[in-house]
């Protein structure tokens, strides 16, 4: 009756990395020089914010971040995951208490994975100046007559 009773609450719970971590996290964004316009590619609802900012994203999810401010060549970071101990120990405590249920769950909603890196950190290069022209050229003095012989 005991594992019945830990199996339902599992089911019910949805999955043991699910419930400790949560299926969203924060995303830290910031750029040398600070006010850079940067763009969320990836999430169900396009997202743009000005750095330094935070943006709450689905574990699951595939992220870039494209950073823009004028003067400054732009720049992208594509941000990957991992699965740190935490996740790796909320995932592992599904076979203790959630069975494939909870693991499954953990592995579609992504629960027991970090986007990296966290912050997501850039120096913004600037844009390099236009060549400058030379000094101006001296007129050349007209070429004396010719004179025929």
């Amino acid at each position: 009756m005991r594992i019945v009773g830990i199996v339902a609450l599992c089911a019910v719970a949805a999955g043991c990395a699910s419930v400790t971590r949560g299926t969203t996290e924060n995303i830290s964004i910031v750029s040398k020089p600070s006010g850079a316009e940067a763009t969320i590619s990836g999430l169900d609802v396009p997202t743009a914010c000005v750095t330094p900012c935070s943006v709450v994203v689905k574990r699951n999810t595939d992220i870039s971040v494209a950073f823009e401010k004028a003067g400054y060549e732009p720049q992208v970071v594509q941000l990957t995951t991992e699965i740190p101990p935490t996740g790796a120990a909320g995932f592992a405590g599904n076979v203790l208490l959630g069975g494939l249920v909870g693991m499954g769950v953990d592995a579609v909603a992504g629960a027991a994975t970090d986007h990296k890196p966290n912050p997501v950190a850039v120096t913004l290069e600037p844009v390099a100046p236009p060549p400058r022209p030379g000094p101006p050229r001296k007129p050349r003095p007209p070429a004396p007559p010719r004179t025929g012989t």
